[in-house]
C-alpha cells in the first residue's frame, strides 16, 4: 500500500520533491496546491496528481496520507499545523522553520497529533557524509580539534529580485546562512556533535534591496571541546562546491559536496584507499553553488524512502523535527551574536 502525498507550494523545489516521490518506493504523488491556481494546474500536468484549490480541500481528499511542504521558509508552520491537525504526516523542505520557537510549535503539534515530521537534509544520506561521521564515531581522528564548513556560493541580484519573499527576514528567515548554507550547517553539527558557543559577524556587501546577510563568518566551540569555523556567502563569484573539513590529532578529512577530497589517518585501514577511490568524483551537478536548480533529486529520494519506512514501522524519520531544528538553532544564534556583538551560548 503506497503512502499518498500532497505537495504544498509549487515553486522550484517542489519539482525535486515530485521527481523524488516518483522514484521513491511505496510513495505516490496524488495532488498539489498553491496560492496561484495556474501554478498548481501546471505542476499537476507535469508531475501527475490533482490540482486542488486549497490546502483544506487537499487535506480532505481520499488517499492523502502525508504532505510535503515546499512553501517559502517562513511559511512552513501554518500548513504544517493544518496537516498535523488533519492527521497527516508532515515532510518539510529545509529549513524546518525560521525561528526555534516556530520549529518547536510544529514539532509539538506533530507529536501531539501522533504524526511523523521529517525535514529535507538530504546531505546526511551521501555515502561520503556517512563515512566521515562514522570515522568520527570510531575515534579515527584521535582528539578532534577542528570542524569547519565553507559555503562560498554566488547568487545574482536577479535571483533576489525574482521573488518578493527572497532576502526578507519574514519569509526567507535570513540570507546566505538560513537559505543556502543550512545544509552544510546541519551536516557539520551532525558529524561534530552539538555546538556550545558561537561568536559571529554578518554583513550585506554585494546585493541591493535585501534585508539579510550575503556574507557571514562564525567561530564555534563544540560540546566536545573542538573549535570550528562557518563561512557562508552568496557573493563569491562564480561559486564553489560546499566543503566540510574535520581535523584531529590522528587524522584529517575533507568533503566537497558528495566527494571525499582528503582522507588521511595516522592509522590507515585496508579500506581507506578503496573508500577514497569510490567516493571521489561522486558529484554530478553544480551543487547549487551558482544555480539553485543545479542539484539532483536522488538525496530527496533517499529521504522519502526513509520517511515512508518510518510511517510503516512507526519510528522517527532519520531526519526528524528535533534533528531539523538543530541547524535553525545554530543559525539563529549566529544572527544573535552578530547583531548583539556577544558570544552566544547554546543549551
Amino acid at each position: 500500500m503506497s503512502v499518498g502525498f500532497g505537495i504544498v507550494g509549487c515553486g522550484m523545489i517542489a519539482n525535486f520533491h515530485a521527481r523524488a516521490l516518483a522514484d521513491a518506493t511505496g510513495a505516490q504523488l496524488l495532488g498539489c496546491t498553491s496560492n496561484r491556481r495556474e501554478s498548481a494546474e501546471k505542476f499537476a500536468a507535469e508531475h501527475g496528481g490533482q490540482a486542488f484549490d486549497s490546502l483544506e480541500e487537499m487535506l480532505a481528499a481520499p488517499g492523502i496520507d502525508a504532505v510535503a511542504i515546499c512553501t517559502p521558509s517562513g511559511n512552513h508552520l501554518d500548513p504544517g499545523l493544518a496537516a498535523a491537525a488533519a492527521g497527516k504526516h508532515v515532510f518539510v523542505e529545509k529549513p524546518l522553520e525560521i525561528t526555534v520557537e516556530r520549529c518547536n510549535q510544529l514539532i509539538e503539534a506533530c507529536e501531539k497529533a501522533g504524526v511523523k515530521l521529517g525535514v529535507a537534509f538530504q546531505s546526511r544520506f551521501h555515502e561520503s557524509s556517512r563515512a566521515m561521521k562514522r570515522a568520527v564515531e570510531e575515534g579515527r581522528f584521535g582528539t578532534v580539534t577542528l570542524g569547519d564548513a565553507y559555503v562560498k556560493w554566488y547568487r545574482s541580484q536577479e535571483y533576489y529580485d525574482s521573488g518578493a519573499w527572497r532576502g526578507t527576514w519574514k519569509l526567507d528567515g535570513g540570507g546566505a546562512l538560513m537559505n543556502q548554507a543550512i545544509h552544510t550547517v546541519d551536516l557539520l553539527s551532525w558529524v561534530m556533535g552539538p555546538v556550545a558557543e558561537i561568536s559571529a559577524f554578518t554583513s550585506t556587501l554585494a546585493h541591493e534591496r535585501i534585508e539579510v546577510e550575503d556574507v557571514a563568518v562564525a567561530n564555534l566551540r563544540f560540546a566536545n571541546g573542538a573549535l570550528g569555523v562557518i563561512e557562508a556567502t552568496t557573493a563569491s563569484y562564480p561559486g564553489a562546491l560546499k566543503r566540510i573539513e574535520v581535523s584531529g590529532s590522528k587524522g584529517s578529512a575533507v568533503l566537497e559536496e558528495e566527494d571525499i577530497r582528503d582522507w588521511d589517518f595516522a592509522e590507515p585501514t585496508a579500506e581507506d584507499e578503496a573508500l577514497k577511490a569510490a567516493l571521489a568524483g561522486k558529484t554530478e551537478t553544480g551543487g547549487g553553488a551558482s544555480d539553485p536548480a543545479a542539484i539532483g533529486h536522488h538525496g530527496h529520494t533517499c529521504l522519502f524512502n526513509d520517511f515512508v519506512e518510518a510511517i510503516r514501522e512507526d519510528r522517527q524519520p532519520a531526519v526528524c523535527g528535533r534533528e531539523g531544528r538543530r541547524s535553525v538553532e545554530i543559525i539563529c544564534a549566529i544572527y544573535e551574536s552578530a547583531q548583539q556583538g556577544k558570544i552566544v551560548r547554546l543549551q
